[in-house]
């Protein structure tokens, strides 16, 4: 059992919008592409839906600047002054994520340039250069034009930088990026000494002897240097948040309203939400359900445990998720009767205090006018208007969880530098990919009940029972440093094949493969063997005293490792495959800790077997709910918040609840048990002890 200490929990509300006391309800308000007389229409119907909170101005750059250095926003201040008169507070939204066509027409070097040298055009969003220092420069004028003339408007409660950095394009092989990405090289390295070590240019003949020889990763005659490839990733990342500290520094120098962006939480692979958490007032979130996934409430909890995650623990927001179907993927999916409101309270119960939709009115015209709204274009008389009022009531009712924590004894290990280093070229198999691994993991864990955070490897890991590392390809030594004191000191590691293999420089380690965590997980791994498409193997278990429930047999594939044993415990063994007779999975005792290694691709189900024994060790176990019950909580000062939430077509008995357990809703007592209807919310508060 573990002896790791429980991390503190609690409303610690380090400042939050301004003039707002309640969970903000809303979303994106276009009304720009509205006359105006519907302008009161639709304040008056957000009224009686219970909206407190519109996100305005992302795309209305053509209209706040219709010619360059020529401002026009009167139309703005009538629309500022509309909302606060109705007592709805505002995000503003700054507009430079969709420059107007004279910005194309006056500055067309500042245009995306593709890998493959495609120069990509006006007509869309999100795809100008973040290098162009020209678009850096538009940006901060529009912005601080912004930040002038509504910085302290009475009505204003948030900052909302851009829209989506990194989406839909990230990277950008332009002659302006060319530039950027040698003056960050230079920055990073100092010389190119430094930089032809840390690539390995003396493979394949790429030594570099003047700077500006050094160009960008675009597409070649074969596959391009991969420690090239990862640095330009690191490069794209700053540079978008360059461009977003560049405008939040001109507000914040005339505003102290909060200022914010909208994360795709996992969705977004070419940003580092570590990094860029750090550089925002409150972190906050869109989210779309992949709608072609019969259990896309899984993907949704998910992203929203990572936001909460990169947050610190924090109240965070959901700027953006839908009503019903969206436009942009493959099947415009509807929400069914009650999807809706299950995917708010899911977001809720772990970790937000705004639930924000895109957007309020359905647009007429443009590539998403096939995108569900708050106001559909069926109008007041449909039922996802009934659903959307019926929502802004219940959040209405609950405002008391406002700034409560959810806490986590079960952390799975994300960094986006490793995971931009293990999906490039060459890897000894394409079927290892990081995400599959760690949705296949969090999907049981999911299944089982138990609450996650994501944690950096880097991060302070002690508060945590059990930490899972799914797809740690790179890992520093610093890291695999702070993993095996984090074992040494009572943890619990679980670890899956292919990590801890290379360094930052995306170089093998020093000692082989898996040589960093030697101590912690007891052994090496001599070489990889990975399966052939379509390929099974089979693992006998006998997890003896140590690991008494494993036993029997698991079905693996993708992916097996030769072990070498340097005081492992064998737990599982190879029947077939490549290494028949050799160890598949062990168990290592380090300290006050056990670090566990899994080498071959485990399915969800065969994951419920091996986190059995590794939940005994970690001292947890499973909820025993039915799978498809989703249970949160959130704790507060004085009172658990409990967020159940029914995605099956059964009632299901939530049991064992606390005296004085109330309905946040209803007001109404629940003694002792309380039932949730098939496809229901419920949102329980229970007294602390």
């Amino acid at each position: 059992m573990t002896s790791a200490k429980p991390r503190p929990v609690g409303p610690v509300y380090d400042g939050w919008l301004p003039g707002v006391d309640a969970i903000c309800y809303g979303g994106d308000y276009n009304p720009e592409q509205w006359p105006e007389e519907v302008w009161e229409q639709d304040v008056a119907l957000m009224r009686q839906a219970g909206v407190n909170l519109v996100s305005i101005g992302m795309f209305s750059w053509a209209l706040m600047e219709p010619r360059e250095g020529e401002l026009d926003l009167a139309w703005l201040d009538r629309l500022f002054d509309l909302l606060h008169a109705h007592g709805i507070r505002v995000d503003l939204g700054t507009p430079t994520a969709s420059p107007p066509a004279w910005f194309f027409h006056a500055y067309p070097e500042s245009r995306v340039v593709t890998r493959d040298g495609t120069v990509l055009g006006f007509g869309s969003r999100g795809m100008v250069s973040p290098s162009s220092p020209d678009y850096r420069r538009a940006c901060v004028r529009i912005t601080t034009a912004l930040a002038e003339r509504y910085g302290s408007h009475p009505a204003l409660a948030l900052w909302h930088v851009h829209n989506e950095y990194g989406a839909p394009v990230s990277d950008d092989y332009s002659p302006a990026s060319a530039a950027a990405f040698r003056e960050w090289l230079r920055e990073r390295y100092g010389d190119l000494e430094g930089l032809n070590a840390a690539w390995g240019t003396r493979f394949w003949g790429q030594v570099y002897g003047e700077w500006e020889h050094v160009g960008v990763p675009a597409v070649a005659a074969s596959v391009v240097n991969p420690a090239q490839r990862l640095d330009f990733a690191r490069f794209t990342n700053d540079a978008l948040l360059a461009c977003f500290v560049a405008e939040r520094d001109a507000i914040r120098a005339r505003s102290s309203v909060p200022v914010t962006t909208n994360f795709m939480a996992g969705e977004c692979p070419s940003t580092d939400l570590w990094a860029w958490a750090r550089e925002v007032d409150i972190v906050s979130n869109d989210h779309y359900l992949r709608a072609a996934d019969p259990r896309n409430e899984v993907g949704l909890a998910l992203a929203a445990d990572l936001t909460r995650s990169v947050a610190g623990g924090k109240p965070w927001m959901l700027l953006e998720h839908s009503t019903s179907g969206v436009n942009w993927q493959p099947r415009n999916v509807a929400k069914r009767p009650g999807e809706m409101a299950r995917n708010a309270f899911s977001h809720l119960g772990r970790g937000a205090d705004a639930i924000m939709f895109f957007q309020w009115r359905a647009s007429r015209s443009g590539a998403e006018k096939f995108h569900s709204a708050m106001l559909p274009h069926a109008g007041t008389g449909s039922r996802v208007w009934r659903e959307v009022v019926a929502l802004g009531a219940e959040l209405g009712a609950i405002g008391e969880l406002r700034g409560s924590r959810v806490h986590a004894d079960v952390a799975i290990l994300w960094d986006p530098e490793s995971f931009w280093a293990q999906d490039l070229e060459w890897r000894p198999s394409v079927d290892a990919q990081h995400r599959e691994r760690v949705d296949a993991f969090y999907d049981r864990f999911w299944r089982d009940g138990v609450q996650v955070d994501f944690a950096h490897p880097g991060q302070d890991l002690s508060g945590y029972r059990l930490v899972v590392a799914p797809a740690s390809y790179l890992l520093t030594e610093e890291s695999a440093e702070n993993l095996t004191r984090y074992v040494e000191g009572g943890g619990t590691l679980l670890v899956s094949y292919f990590s801890a293999a290379v360094d930052e420089h995306d170089a093998v380690h020093p000692g082989g493969f898996v040589a960093p965590l030697r101590r912690a997980l007891g052994l090496t791994v001599e070489e990889f063997l990975p399966l052939r498409e379509g390929e099974s193997l089979t693992v006998a278990l006998d997890g003896g005293e140590v690991a008494p429930t494993l036993t029997g047999t698991l079905p693996g594939d993708v992916w097996a490792d030769d072990i070498t044993l340097e005081g492992a415990q064998v737990v599982g063994t190879y029947v077939d495959g490549p290494a028949p007779g050799s160890p598949a999975i062990t168990r290592h005792t380090l300290g006050e800790g056990t670090g566990w290694y899994v080498s071959t691709r485990l399915d969800v189900a065969a994951l419920s077997t091996l986190l059995g024994a590794v939940y005994a060790d970690a001292g947890l176990a499973p909820s025993g709910l039915p799978e498809g019950f989703e249970v949160v909580r959130r704790r507060g000062e004085d009172a658990e918040y409990v967020v159940a939430i029914n995605h099956t077509d059964q009632e299901v008995t939530l049991p064992s609840l606390a005296d004085g357990t109330t309905d946040l809703v209803t007001g109404e007592a629940v003694p002792g048990a309380a039932t949730v209807a098939p496809g229901a919310v419920r949102v329980l508060r229970s007294p602390l002890a």
